[in-house]
């Protein structure tokens, strides 16, 4: 077992991320070498999933399992942003190949379902998985799954805000943050967290994983860096298409480095050559 960095959370039915960080992950970081960012959008194929209301959605985890009980919400955010992401990088018909269905919503849940049970048994620094222990898992433990499942060829790590923009230029990016309480209820039609009066004095409520969709404002600063407060990034949440801008929020690149310390950054991608 390598020397992991391993924060953990309390795991609830909204949340379910553990920063989980491999020294040797930074083998695969490519740094920022003053590569051209522009705003960019990715649009995943699947629906906006919901981990929460499962049995509202039709979805009974006793029949998913044998022997475990209906569930009405699982913290499954780190697979429900994975199947988000992965969409993105197959057609349709590949991914209905491997079982995933994105035409019906429910369906998708459940193979995140799946996806996160195999995640939880990647991330070998706990005893815990599911089934049946709804122990969480890490941005780390699905993209070894997705690469076990081969729909990834490989997954690369970003530690900088403008290595994150780098990578969204090529492909979504799983993000890992801490969730404090206020983000729960972010405002308005776009949705920015930034937006919210107190954030930083709200307690942590846990850790959560999304897949950052889009760099949607690329802002530069007289001296040719990027302008952190007006550079804006959206993200698409696991929570179903009321909560947010349709399961969508906004965060700045000021609000990621204000976070940075607690945020991992996994980008699961194709070999060039596909």
């Amino acid at each position: 077992m390598p020397d992991l960095t391993i924060h953990e959370y309390e795991v609830s039915p909204a949340l379910g991320r553990h920063l989980v960080l491999d020294p040797r992950s930074l083998a695969y970081r490519r740094r920022y070498t003053g590569e051209p960012i522009h705003p960019v959008e990715w649009t995943p194929k699947v629906p906006v999933l919901n981990q929460q209301d499962l049995l509202a959605q039709g979805i009974r985890t006793s029949t998913l399992v044998e022997g475990v009980t209906d569930l009405d919400a699982l913290g499954s955010c780190t697979a429900n942003a994975a199947t988000a992401l992965v969409s993105v990088l197959h057609t349709a018909d590949e991914l209905a190949v491997a079982g995933l269905d994105v035409t019906d919503a429910a369906a998708a849940e459940q193979w995140a379902i799946g996806l996160y049970s195999d995640a939880t048994h990647r991330d070998q620094w706990h005893d815990a998985a599911w089934p049946d222990q709804d122990c969480g898992s890490s941005g780390l433990g699905v993209a070894k799954a997705l690469r076990g499942r081969g729909l990834i060829h490989q997954y690369g790590h970003a530690t900088t805000a403008e290595e994150l923009c780098r990578d969204l230029q090529t492909g979504p990016v799983l993000m890992g943050m801490v969730w404090h309480e206020a983000f729960f209820q972010p405002t308005g039609t776009h949705a920015l967290l930034d937006d919210l009066p107190g954030w930083q004095d709200s307690p942590v409520a846990g850790g959560h994983e999304v897949c950052v969709t889009a760099l949607e404002h690329v802002t530069y600063r007289p001296d040719g860096d990027l302008d952190y407060a007006r550079t804006i990034l959206r993200a698409r949440n696991s929570w179903s298409t009321s909560w947010g801008d349709q399961g969508h929020f906004r965060l700045s690149l000021a609000l990621y480095q204000a976070l940075r310390d607690e945020i991992d950054l996994v980008q699961p991608r194709l070999d060039a050559a596909r």
